[in-house]
Order: C-alpha cells, then sequence, then structure tokens
C-alpha cells in the first residue's frame, strides 16, 4: 500500500498564495505520476495539475499561469505553489499518485487539506 501525506492548506486572502505538499510512502516502487484534484461543496472532484515522473506538466486552465506543480523524486513528494488565488479555488484539495509495481498499477489519494480563499 501507498500512503500519502499531505500538507499545506489553510485560510488565506484572496491575491494570497499557499503550498501545499504531499509526500508519499509505503510500498512505491515506480511512481509514474504525481497530481492535485479539488473538489469544492456540490460539484465534482476535478484536474487541477498533474506531473509525470519526466516532469511533464498539465494544468487544467482554470489555474495556468497562477499555479504550479513540482515534484522531489528524490523524496516522492509532490507540490502545488498556488499564487493570486480566487474564492472560486476554494475547495478541499487532494493529492494523487499513480504508479506501478511488479504485480500490478496502482493509483492512491491522500486525505485531502481545505483550501479556503476569503476575506
Amino acid at each position: 500500500q501507498v500512503q500519502l501525506v499531505e500538507s499545506g492548506g489553510g485560510l488565506v486572502q484572496p491575491g494570497g498564495s499557499l503550498r501545499l505538499s504531499c509526500a508519499a510512502s509505503g510500498s512505491i516502487f515506480t511512481i509514474n505520476a504525481m497530481g492535485w484534484y479539488r473538489q469544492a461543496p456540490g460539484k465534482q472532484r476535478e484536474l487541477v495539475a498533474s506531473v509525470t515522473v519526466g516532469s511533464r506538466t498539465n494544468y487544467a486552465d482554470f489555474v495556468k499561469g497562477r499555479f504550479t506543480i513540482s515534484r522531489d523524486n528524490a523524496k516522492n513528494t509532490v507540490y502545488l505553489q498556488m499564487n493570486s488565488l480566487k474564492p472560486e479555488d476554494t475547495a478541499v484539495y487532494y493529492c494523487n499518485v499513480r504508479g506501478t509495481t511488479p504485480a500490478l498499477e496502482y493509483e492512491s489519494w491522500g486525505q485531502g487539506t481545505q483550501v479556503t480563499v476569503s476575506s
């Protein structure tokens, strides 16, 4: 099993910044991609950003130019730097990891961290 521990959420004013972190541990073997999703009340979970082992990144249109995803392969950690935050960014943010073991492919989710953007 792969465990994910997220940190960095909180309350911030519009225009402010937050940095989320997610560290993976356990039976990791090979991580192929790490990413962040979010889910606001009454809405479906949606992709925010992802990064592959080769550092290819993918961003949702609504965060392009404001958020930056990065990963530290040595630490099995993914980060999400969020700048110019807007009230509509308020959501629970979930870390996601996809990888492979000698026997199977896996996908793991973090427990979620609340981000609230409000004055």
